[in-house]
């Protein structure tokens, strides 16, 4: 008799960084008065650094400084009942000399949400991990 395969797969941090390039929205988890929150953002690849961009002044610019924070991307496919997920844990700064902002825009990023100013958060990586659902129907 052969086991079947687990249901969930382990990636590895090579193709946890491909998926990071795959889709345009992601969860940022940061903590505010002591909580933890999560919010949507979108966001870009900077090497392997993850970029956000926030209006200025947001609870994100600052709940990110110089703080662990954890990022999440996934997807998934209902009728199959597959998907994915990717998470990075690292410490989170705000980017503010002039000229890695400039640089930064260059990314064409865009913030979620609107609103006046904006700032640039760079999470440096210190734990990439990801896990994939396969499809185990008959």
């Amino acid at each position: 008799m052969h086991a079947d395969p687990a249901p969930l797969e382990t990636l590895d941090e090579a193709t946890c960084r491909v998926l990071l390039k795959s889709v345009p929205i992601g969860r940022i988890v940061f903590t505010h008065q002591a909580l933890p929150r999560i919010q949507p953002v979108s966001y870009a690849l900077d090497g392997d650094d993850v970029v956000i961009r926030v209006p200025g002044g947001s609870k994100v610019a600052a709940a990110a400084q110089d703080a662990v924070v954890a990022f999440e991307i996934d997807d998934y496919d209902e009728p199959s009942r597959t998907g994915w997920s990717v998470v990075v844990v690292g410490r989170a700064r705000r980017e503010d000399s002039p000229a890695a902002v400039a640089a930064l825009r260059r990314l064409g990023l865009r913030s979620w949400t609107d609103g006046p100013g904006e700032e640039y958060i760079r999470i440096v990586p210190e734990i990439l991990s990801g896990r994939r659902v396969r499809d185990l129907r008959p």
